[in-house]
């Protein structure tokens, strides 16, 4: 081997080395650099530091006044049960031919002082019901997974309508289909 060819093999393996080094940069430095940086810009812009850099949210603060209702003593006498006026409605079935719903519901509240609250919002729940049960199809209602969802979401509404107060359940006494 002559000197110059050990120079040149020297040279080309320099090369290898730097390009091996340069990946290793990007790997090693690099992207763990920006994964960091993502990161952290992902927690600034979702709130996630706020209470790290002081930040406050609306209501927050010395002067911000307390809206929560006074602790009521649990009431531990038997359920009161608000009825809530027989619904005839047509389900949506895309036909010219009506398919009828009729439900029977009762709404039970947590404490007896809730019940003239739901009896004036009634117009409200039934307003809401409308017009959810309008847009049911007969899938929507079959077997025991419909009806559960039937209540889930029929509980939702008198909730909203009820807010800042909470309903327990909603329990259906009649449910007639006619097609």
């Amino acid at each position: 081997m002559t000197a110059m060819e050990t120079d040149g093999g020297s040279t080309e393996h320099e090369q290898q080395r730097k390009k091996l080094s340069g990946k290793k940069i990007v790997l090693f430095i690099v992207l763990p650099l920006l994964l960091i940086v993502g990161g952290g810009a992902a927690a600034f812009f979702t709130g996630m530091l706020d209470g790290l850099l002081g930040k406050k949210h609306e209501g927050e603060g010395e002067h911000a006044e307390e809206k929560h209702e006074p602790e009521l003593p649990p009431y531990h006498g038997p359920p009161i049960y608000v009825p809530v006026p027989d619904m005839l409605v047509n389900l949506n079935t895309g036909e010219r031919r009506a398919t009828l719903l009729k439900l029977g519901i009762s709404v039970e509240v947590e404490r007896p002082e809730y019940k003239a609250a739901v009896e004036q919002a009634l117009p409200r729940i039934t307003d809401g019901f409308q017009v959810y049960l309008r847009e049911l199809r007969m899938d929507d209602l079959r077997g025991s997974a419909g009806m559960y969802r039937l209540r889930e979401e029929l509980l939702l509404r008198v909730n909203m309508a009820v807010a800042p107060m909470k309903v327990k359940d909603v329990l259906i006494s009649e449910f007639l289909v006619q097609q």
